[in-house]
C-alpha cells in the first residue's frame, strides 16, 4: 500500500555538506544548530525519519543504524553551550528520534502508526474484540497460564506456552502485513480488527514474562 502524498507525520532527515543550521518547523526562522547538517522536518512521517519504506516489515538492523546516527547528531549534551531555546529544541528533537525508534520497533506499535497514517486509527481503549472465537481462545490461554504454577513441571509449561503465543502473534503479524499490502478501506477495517488482538497477546506475553521471572527467582 502506497502513503505517497497521503498523511505525512513525523519527520524527514536530509544532508547537506554545507549547511550548518536548523529549521524549526513550526516558523521559518534559521537556529544554529551545531555542526550536524541535518534538516529536521516535522511535516514527514517516522518511516522518513529513519529512511526506510512506509511498510510494515522494517529492516531492524538498518532502523538501529539510523537511529544512533540521529541520536549522534541530535542528542542534548551536543548543545550545552548553546542558548536555552536551541537546547530546549534540541531536547524536543531527542524525544521524537525516540519515539519513531519505539513506533517502529514494535510490530504492534508499527501496526497502529501505519493505520493511523492511512487515516484509520485504532482507538485501543474504546474499541473492543467482537469475535467470539478468540475471545474463547484467550480465557483458555489465560486460565492455562494462571494454572502454571500448580503444573507439574511450570518452567517447560510456561515455555510451551510462550511459544504458542509467540507462533499466534506472527500469524497475526503475517495477516496484518498482507492486509495492509491490499490496502482499501475492506482490508484496512480487517487489519485494524488484527491489530486489536495483536494487542491482547502483547499483553498475555507480557504477563508471561512477569511469571516467568518469579519463576526463576523463586
Amino acid at each position: 500500500m502506497s502513503l505517497e502524498g497521503e498523511h505525512n507525520k513525523g519527520c524527514v532527515i536530509n544532508r547537506f555538506r554545507d549547511f550548518r543550521h536548523f529549521i524549526c518547523p513550526y516558523n521559518s526562522d534559521l537556529y544554529s544548530f551545531g555542526m550536524s547538517g541535518i534538516v529536521v522536518d516535522l511535516t514527514k512521517n517516522f518511516f522518513e525519519l529513519f529512511q526506510l519504506p512506509v511498510g510494515f516489515q522494517v529492516d531492524q538492523a538498518l532502523l538501529s543504524e539510523r537511529y544512533r546516527e540521529l541520536q549522534k547528531s541530535v542528542h542534548p549534551d551536543r548543545f550545552a553551550g548553546e542558548d536555552e531555546r536551541q537546547q530546549r529544541l534540541a531536547v524536543q528533537y531527542a524525544a521524537y528520534v525516540n519515539e519513531g525508534l519505539e513506533t517502529l520497533k514494535s510490530p504492534l506499535n508499527r501496526s497502529l502508526y501505519l493505520l493511523e497514517l492511512a487515516g484509520r486509527p485504532v482507538d485501543l481503549e474504546n474499541n473492543t474484540v467482537m469475535d467470539t472465537i478468540f475471545l474463547m481462545e484467550q480465557m483458555e490461554l489465560r486460565e492455562a497460564v494462571s494454572e502454571i504454577r500448580e503444573h507439574q513441571d511450570p518452567e517447560s509449561e510456561l515455555e510451551r506456552l510462550m511459544a504458542q503465543v509467540n507462533q499466534i502473534m506472527a500469524d497475526y503479524q503475517s495477516e496484518f502485513a498482507s492486509l495492509w499490502q491490499k490496502g482499501g478501506e475492506a482490508s484496512l477495517e480487517q487489519a485494524a480488527a488484527v491489530v486489536q488482538k495483536m494487542q491482547f497477546m502483547v499483553k498475555l506475553s507480557a504477563e508471561m514474562e512477569q511469571l516467568e521471572a518469579e519463576l526463576l527467582g523463586d
